[in-house]
């Protein structure tokens, strides 16, 4: 993994989990808020940690941020400051730029300044539990687009003690498994086999990660009622 450099300018509740994951996976983590209590709270976790006005160019330009691989704007209460922010690291020359909208037209119009991926995380949120409501048994859910999403569910028992091949899941389902997570007999971790092949046999207590259409993951009772 290549190692990059970040800045995350608000830590409240997203850009704190932002700023807190980058750094366990061991990126190098620049965390900017207003709010001293914020900053104090990081000053342990993250490389740097500074208290400073995000919407001021010569303080960000003082802590560095025109340097970062990415910058990530998690303003989410104040629209006026969030899109500030946008423009201004963007003229620092930032190269990708990620930022947190509240609203649609928020989101919108971040787009429209340049904002490299928009983050809806209320809302991401929200099709994730609803996923998991209305198809039993969805441990998670990742939209994709519009008509297609990928879906983590345990794998039925009767697929245990089958291979791909056997199961035909794109010829009956027209679903396509991406990832086997299994975890292991003892205190192993959890291992993930990506992209497995035909001959890979599935286990008791896999989770399986399936791609498919919306229309078709929502059709998943018929694959779930193996069980019954």
């Amino acid at each position: 993994m290549k190692k990059q450099t970040f800045a995350i300018i608000g830590l409240g509740r997203f850009g704190s989990a932002m700023a807190t994951t980058l750094t366990e996976l061991g990126q190098d983590v620049i965390g900017i808020d207003a709010n001293e209590e914020r900053v104090q709270r990081h000053a342990d976790v993250i490389r740097s940690s500074v208290q400073l006005d995000a919407n001021d160019e010569r303080a960000l330009r003082a802590v560095g941020v025109q340097d970062v691989d990415v910058a990530v704007i998690s303003i989410g209460e104040n629209i006026e400051a969030s899109l500030l922010a946008v423009m201004l690291v963007k003229d620092l020359g930032v190269p990708r730029i990620i930022a947190k909208a509240v609203t649609a037209l928020h989101g919108r119009i971040l787009e429209r300044i340049g904002v490299d991926r928009v983050i809806f995380p209320e809302r991401d949120m929200a099709l994730r539990v609803a996923h998991s409501l209305v198809v039993a048994n969805v441990l998670d859910y990742i939209e994709l687009s519009r008509d297609f999403s990928i879906i983590e569910i345990p794998a039925p028992k009767a697929f245990a003690g089958k291979s791909l091949k056997d199961l035909q899941l794109r010829n009956r389902f027209g679903l396509t498994l991406i990832a086997i997570k299994r975890k292991p007999a003892g205190a192993g971790p959890e291992v993930t086999n990506v992209a497995p092949n035909a001959d890979d046999q599935i286990e008791a207590g896999d989770v399986l990660a399936l791609l498919g259409s919306n229309e078709r993951l929502a059709q998943l009772d018929r694959l779930l009622a193996l069980d019954t």
